[in-house]
């Protein structure tokens, strides 16, 4: 089983990212937020991975983080939710929204993902809900050292959806302006005038 790909990366877009390895390219299917999180493509890339395997395909999976491959795992033990689902869901919004949307019982904001109905959005809840202390722990480790989403970025978020911006909005705002030393102020100012274009 592969746990991880490090290569150069051929190609990123669309949910696929495509790593050559020792002269052999892997198609992998990646979130969104994965593909934010690649570098320019002829760079060196590293995808932790999980491999579906059926009777009719193999199918590779890949994460920029390991909070987003566990979050992912566990996503796909709900009934009704796939990997490609699971990845859907993990490019509408960053694991630490999609904890918070769990625990808080958010439906409204879960069911706001294409392909996921109300009913499924409500099992997930049930099913996840008071299981998801070790990925909330190992967020709040690795938030300190600035690998996960950034303080300042969640506190931009939050600004612009007080502004009345839905959360996935806000989300797709702030990565696309956002730099790693930026601080909340700067994020916001950058995402009103990428507002305002």
């Amino acid at each position: 089983m592969l746990s991880f790909l490090t290569g150069e990366l051929v190609e990123k877009g669309n949910n696929i990212a495509v790593i050559s390895c020792n002269g052999v390219g892997f198609e992998v299917n990646v979130s969104e937020t994965t593909i934010f999180e690649l570098p320019e493509v002829g760079q060196l890339a590293k995808l932790h991975t999980y491999m579906a395997v059926r009777e009719d395909a193999i199918t590779l999976f890949g994460f920029a983080s390991l909070e987003e491959k566990s979050a992912f795992l566990k996503l796909i033990n709900v009934s009704g939710i796939g990997g490609k689902m699971a990845i859907a869901i993990l490019s509408a919004m960053p694991v630490a929204n999609l904890v918070d949307a769990i625990v808080s019982e958010n439906i409204k904001l879960l069911s706001s993902v294409k392909g996921l109905g109300k009913k499924t959005a409500e099992r997930l809840v049930v099913e996840l809900k008071n299981s998801l202390d070790d990925l909330q722990i190992t967020m709040f480790a690795t938030a300190k050292t600035g690998s996960t989403v950034s303080s300042a970025c969640n506190e931009a978020i939050e600004t612009l959806i007080a502004m009345g911006l839905s959360r996935m909005q806000a989300t797709d705002i702030v990565k696309s302006v956002s730099e790693p030393n930026d601080k909340a102020e700067d994020i916001i100012k950058k995402s009103l005038k990428n507002m305002n274009k």
